[in-house]
């Protein structure tokens, strides 16, 4: 990953930020190096190889279009020109090409030693052939519709994502016309990979792929005529939706009417077979009005996303990651009053290794407490079917007042908040939709309780989403806390969200748009200028992704003026590290493993005087400027040194999953030093840790 370096006329070195998009894919890639390791269970490289496919997917539905927009006037827009559209496809070509190199040349192989075959219609034989027609006419054929393309039969509208053929016909249709081109588009209905009975598969695994049902049948499509060339093709589109949330009478409507139009917005990405002709690859191309740099030519399924379904029909936990099953939050006792335990200090538990269920156990109590009088609750995303979200609408069947702050606008999930705020709203729960022009990332959820004369208020404070089946998959730190100085501030913010009213001077959170930003700045700042001042300084932050340009320019001057900082980012990160006089005090690792790393935490440490903030926030512009974020302290000392233990220390020290930036701008892989010793990975030692404190 190319970066250049600059000099400013006073000597002084500058350094040139790494671009976000390119960053991102250099993400992907890491994950991409999970599929080859032999380390990893088979079905689970599989997975990660569908991983890299779905965040490309998304990538070029949200990101492609501001670069294509620049490519296709050829003109500097912003950031985006044909250069930067250019550089960008040319990555992307890379990625993917080697994509379908690990596909057929470590995957396909290794499942065959394993006596599983994805077979192609030229290695099934005769009774496998047979049995793939007879499944073609009773469970394919029936659904499929050939489009001839004619003045009377135009193009068809293609939906974003699905599976297409396109055919090249030889000959004349029924009515003598010598219209050559079809369009067959497959449901999603269908399965993409179909199981063959174990009558006919000689005690191995073997599964074909839809799209290979198809194309040994296409020519029973066309009766009467010569099928001469074929392609599947896939197109994905700007999926990214635009609404403007001030010239509309109701956003939820709106969203709702948008969504329908989702699936055929521009087209930014084609992907076709290796063997497509150029005829026909350029005649898609033509008709959705792509350069040629949006074609990618592929070795293999264009969707490689619906090959996780492989997982499930193999069906072999051998081939899986061992089962791991996370323990109930160490703080809490399940058997005593929750309330009476945050009553006694503040509770802290780290998702996946401890379970969720601790946040369902305290809205449960909640729901069914007679003393709880009121529940408010910011949700971004809960899926489509959610023990949270029925617990709440339990609670509103049982006369507490519930507020509930839903996020129309939480990416790909916009339909299932949609279809919960209408199911809260129909019961009578106060459903709120946030601030206009912003989206309410911040994950809260404040109790009011009588107790005694007094109204008193519990909250829980999440760096991760409301979602029972993300949170055993992603890392992310739950805070219960009864402190007045945090829950005061989270009632105020609620009042704010649903009234649009003043915000008062919070004491204690950091809410974006506010204060966020300029509060990360200053504690930037503080360390910097406590270094000047003869103090060690030191900075550890750990978040998904880091692409603001203030922060990041404010943590390479505190880097150079001596602070030592180690930056944890998974994902995209534009600062680079340890170049020469610029960053050399500035470390940057990605951790990429079973779990995504998802916890946001920022450590601050002047001389004695130690800060340590957990955020709904990553440093990217968009969570400074446009989302309400907040990020709150953790004030109690044994939490904190648990914190900076679990969540900063064991990644510093992990030399398994970890991958160092270096000045080069390319990522690469920690070595473990220690041949004595087996590499540590900070993710299994605090499952270990965890799963025994759960005994």
């Amino acid at each position: 990953m190319a970066i250049s370096h600059s000099f400013s006329p006073n000597s002084d070195r500058s350094i040139q930020l790494i671009d976000r998009d390119i960053s991102f894919l250099a993400f992907n890639k890491r994950v991409l190096e999970l599929s080859k390791q032999p380390s990893v269970p088979l079905l689970e490289r599989l997975r990660y190889l569908s991983i890299v496919s779905s965040n490309l997917d998304e990538f070029f539905e949200v990101r492609a279009s501001l670069h294509l927009s620049g490519a296709q006037n050829d003109i500097q827009k912003g950031a985006y020109s044909l250069e930067s559209f250019n550089n960008l496809s040319d990555r992307a070509h890379e990625l993917v090409d080697e994509q379908y190199n690990v596909y057929n040349q470590n995957i396909i192989p290794a499942f065959a030693k394993k006596g599983i075959h994805i077979l192609s219609f030229s290695e099934r034989d005769e009774h496998q052939s047979e049995w793939v027609r007879r499944y073609f006419y009773q469970e394919v054929r029936p659904l499929l519709i050939p489009v001839g393309l004619d003045p009377a039969h135009p193009f068809p509208q293609v939906a974003n994502k699905s599976l297409n053929f396109i055919v090249r016909l030889k000959g004349k249709d029924a009515l003598g016309r010598h219209n050559e081109i079809a369009i067959v588009k497959v449901p999603r209905v269908l399965p993409r990979m179909i199981k063959l009975p174990a009558k006919i598969s000689k005690n191995q695994t073997l599964l074909v792929s839809l799209s290979s049902v198809i194309r040994a049948h296409l020519k029973d499509l066309f009766e009467g005529r010569e099928v001469i060339h074929f392609s599947q093709f896939r197109v994905t589109r700007n999926s990214d939706l635009s609404v403007d949330e001030e010239d509309v009478r109701n956003l939820r409507t709106a969203l709702r009417q948008g969504l329908e139009q989702r699936h055929y917005g521009e087209a930014v990405r084609l992907e076709v077979s290796s063997g497509c002709t150029e005829y026909l690859s350029d005649l898609l191309l033509k008709q959705f009005e792509l350069p040629p740099q949006a074609l990618y030519r592929v070795q293999g399924p264009v969707n490689l996303v619906r090959l996780n379904q492989a997982i499930d029909l193999v069906n072999n936990p051998k081939m899986l990651f061992k089962h791991y099953t996370a323990s109930f939050p160490k703080q809490l006792n399940p058997e005593l009053s929750i309330f009476d335990q945050v009553t006694k200090g503040d509770v802290l538990f780290h998702q996946p290794f401890e379970s969720f269920d601790g946040v369902l156990t305290f809205l449960r109590e909640a729901v069914n407490d007679p003393n709880v009088l009121a529940i408010k609750q910011t949700i971004y995303r809960t899926g489509a079917n959610s023990e949270l979200m029925d617990l709440l609408r339990q609670a509103v069947l049982r006369g507490k007042e519930v507020t509930v702050v839903v996020e129309l606008k939480a990416r790909f999930d916009e339909e299932a908040n949609i279809n919960w705020a209408d199911r809260l709203e129909q019961i009578g729960a106060q459903v709120v939709y946030g601030v206009v022009g912003l989206k309410t990332h911040a994950k809260m959820l404040l109790i009011t309780r009588r107790e005694g004369k007094y109204l008193k208020h519990y909250a829980h404070l999440s760096t991760g989403n409301y979602n029972p089946q993300t949170a055993r998959l992603y890392t992310d730190i739950s805070y219960l806390t009864k402190d007045p100085s945090i829950t005061g501030d989270v009632e105020n913010i609620f009042i704010h969200l649903a009234s649009q009213s003043t915000l008062p001077k919070l004491k204690t959170i950091w809410l974006a748009p506010f204060d966020l930003q300029n509060n990360l700045l200053a504690s930037i700042d503080r360390v910097a200028k406590g270094v000047r001042l003869g103090h060690e300084g030191r900075i550890v932050l750990k978040m998904n992704s880091l692409t603001d340009e203030r922060l990041a320019l404010a943590l390479i001057q505190a880097g150079k003026w001596g602070v030592n900082i180690d930056l944890i980012v998974r994902g995209a990160c534009i600062l680079p590290a340890q170049v020469k006089g610029v960053t050399d005090r500035i470390r940057v690792r990605s951790i990429v493993g079973r779990f995504l790393e998802h916890s946001r935490v920022f450590y601050f440490r002047s001389g004695e005087d130690e800060k340590l903030y957990l955020s709904s926030a990553d440093w990217m512009n968009r969570n400074m400027l446009r989302r309400i974020e907040l990020a709150w302290p953790v004030q109690d000392e044994a939490l904190k040194r648990r914190v900076i233990d679990e969540c900063l220390v064991a990644y510093l020290y992990d030399t398994k999953d970890a991958w160092q930036l270096g000045p080069n701008g390319e990522y690469t892989q920690v070595i473990n030093d220690h041949q004595n010793t087996p590499a540590l990975s900070a993710q299994q030692a605090l499952m270990t840790r965890h799963k025994l404190r759960g005994i």
